[in-house]
């Protein structure tokens, strides 16, 4: 078992900042839109990115004798030093304010908002919300909410899901294939050396998981890829949240339905079960 978190400690971290920049290059453009199986075309200067490009864009880059077991860059820095092992994407949400293109210098200011502190079934879990703003010589692109969640290392990890409800019915869905090339590529594409996407040893015997697990950002930039094909447009505020891992090997889906506020939409496994559930709203 890890140490208990001293939040009291931890919460030090609220109101640091960090700022970084990079340019949307039309590879980077054309990697995205393959791995998002959206059409890859000759993106040029001025061309629209993906919406979550933004993600891919300015990732830590540390030497290698700094990285954790992980394969994160170690604790402590702009992220408060949580003594707890095992980092997810918990959630998050996302305004959009205007489209990256090819060609921008994007800036991003990152702030922690908050640290908190919740019991779960595998223990003790640690919260920390950072705010992001991202800004080109237009203004203001996106605004961004995001969560990540630590917690420790616990066989409940490998334990079965507990009896879910019935799968929900979808107006709007497509399926894929959650195989360890897709994965490779958008830890690629981001820079993230968290092992859990690509070393099956680890994420099984260290981490306690079945399996390779598919990216959060990934499964978001997803939904919201559909959800603006299904409207013409990128929603203005884009909210989800983490239910349960995706694991690769199986064939998984996207999933929207209408509401009176926007579209619902979701990811789910090859049995139907949500894996990471999003609100968008024009």
């Amino acid at each position: 078992m890890s140490e208990k978190p001293d939040l009291d400690h931890l919460r030090q971290w609220i109101g640091r900042s960090t700022e970084a920049s990079d340019t949307v290059t039309a590879q980077l453009v054309k990697g995205l839109q393959a791995t998002l199986f959206l059409p890859v075309g000759e993106p040029k200067a001025g061309d629209a990115a993906p919406f979550t490009v933004h993600w891919c864009l300015a990732p830590p880059v540390v030497p290698s004798s700094e990285l954790g077991l992980d394969g994160h860059p170690a604790r402590g820095g702009f992220l408060p030093p949580v003594p707890l092992p095992c980092r997810m994407w918990a959630g998050g949400e996302l305004e959009f304010i205007d489209t990256l293109r090819v060609g921008d210098e994007v800036t991003r200011t990152s702030r922690i908002k908050d640290v908190s502190l919740k019991s779960g079934s595998t223990g003790t879990l640690c919260f920390v919300a950072v705010d992001h703003e991202l800004t080109t010589k237009r203004g203001i692109a996106i605004r961004e909410r995001h969560d990540i969640v630590y917690r420790d290392v616990t066989p409940a990890a490998a334990a079965p899901a507990k009896a879910a409800a019935p799968p929900p019915a979808a107006k709007h869905r497509e399926t894929h294939m959650a195989d360890p090339v897709l994965l490779f590529r958008y830890s690629a594409l981001t820079f993230n050396g968290h092992r859990i996407h690509y070393d099956r040893d680890y994420v099984t015997k260290v981490e306690g998981y079945p399996g390779l697990i598919f990216h959060g950002p990934m499964q978001a930039a997803l939904q919201i890829e559909f959800a603006a094909k299904l409207r013409g447009r990128v929603p203005a505020k884009f909210a989800y949240r983490g239910v349960q891992p995706l694991f690769e090997g199986s064939e998984f889906s996207v999933n929207a339905n209408e509401t009176t506020a926007g579209l619902e939409t979701w990811t789910a496994n090859s049995m139907g079960q949500p894996t990471m559930k999003g609100t968008a709203t024009w």
